[in-house]
Order: C-alpha cells, then structure tokens, then sequence
C-alpha cells in the first residue's frame, strides 16, 4: 500500500526548494538584466520557468494523493551581485536538488509509490541539464573572463540600439 504521508511529505519538500530555486534565479535574472547580461539574464528566466513547472507537476501530484500543496520557499533569496558567484550558486542548487530527488524517489519506491518516483526521476533528468549549463557557463566565464561578459554587454547593446530593448 502506498505510504500517501511520506510522498506527500517529500512532494512538497520539493516544491519547497523549487519555489526557492524560482526566486533565486528571478533575482539573478533581474540583476543581470540591469546589468546588461541580457543572454544570461534570459537563461536565469527560462529556467525559473521551468522550475515553475516542476512546481505544477509536484503540485499535481500532490492533490492525486489528496495532499495539501504546501507554498513555503526553503531558503530566503540570497542577495549575489557577482556574476560568478550567481552562477556558482545555481550550479549548487542544481547539484544538491539532483541529490535529493534520488534519495526522494529511493524513498517513494520504498514506499511503493511508483508514480512519484518516476516523477522525480523525471524531474531529474531536467534537473542534471540546469546544472550542466551552469557548469558550461561557469566554465566559459573561468575560461574567458571579462570578455565572455563584455560579449554579453555588446549584445544588449545591440538591442537597445535596434529597439528592441525592453525594460
């Protein structure tokens, strides 16, 4: 029989930290927009995005187990204005959210909730992508400097000029 508690329990952990994560990269995503990093201001936006979905499907499932969607960011924002520290930060949060969703879905098919262990065994799979463009972007800001953000600027720049600047 399936344990509903401790689904319901670990389902909304997730939507916890997922709900974190849309705050933290929506601040980064505001931050490096003013700063005119438009091409990653717009990855930390997408992502929140998505991130935003994973909620939706956590939330899902929640209600199928006839749970309480419980909206409770786990950690307050953190305030970053370092483009490097930013970015080391999400690859963290990827990298212990990885961690977390496999031991979830240990402990759902413990106990013998399948669907929700393939739920975040899905998520995981997005999961490891986030963290692999943040590595990549980590990579190329260690392997190129100011000039790997000097490109970012030229971009924005390009459309403040063409007009297509929004603010």
């Amino acid at each position: 029989m399936i344990s509903r508690e401790k689904s319901i329990e670990l389902l909304n952990r997730a939507v916890n930290d997922e709900l974190t994560a849309v705050h933290q990269y929506m601040y980064f995503h505001f931050r490096l927009d003013d700063m005119g990093y438009d091409l990653l201001s717009t990855y930390f936006k997408r992502t929140a995005i998505e991130e935003m979905m994973h909620i939706e499907q956590l939330a899902e499932r929640i209600l199928f187990l006839k749970g309480e969607v419980e909206m409770k960011p786990s950690h307050a924002v953190e305030k970053i204005h370092d483009v490097k520290a930013m970015l080391d930060k999400a690859e963290a949060m990827e990298t212990q959210t990885i961690t977390d969703y496999n031991q979830f879905a240990q402990e759902c098919a413990a106990a013998l909730d399948s669907a929700s262990k393939k739920l975040f065994e899905d998520l995981i799979v997005q999961e490891e992508r986030h963290q692999d463009q943040f590595d990549t972007e980590v990579s190329n800001l260690e392997t190129y400097g100011d000039n790997y953000l000097a490109l970012q600027s030229i971009e924005h720049a390009k459309k403040a000029s063409a007009g297509t600047q929004t603010t």
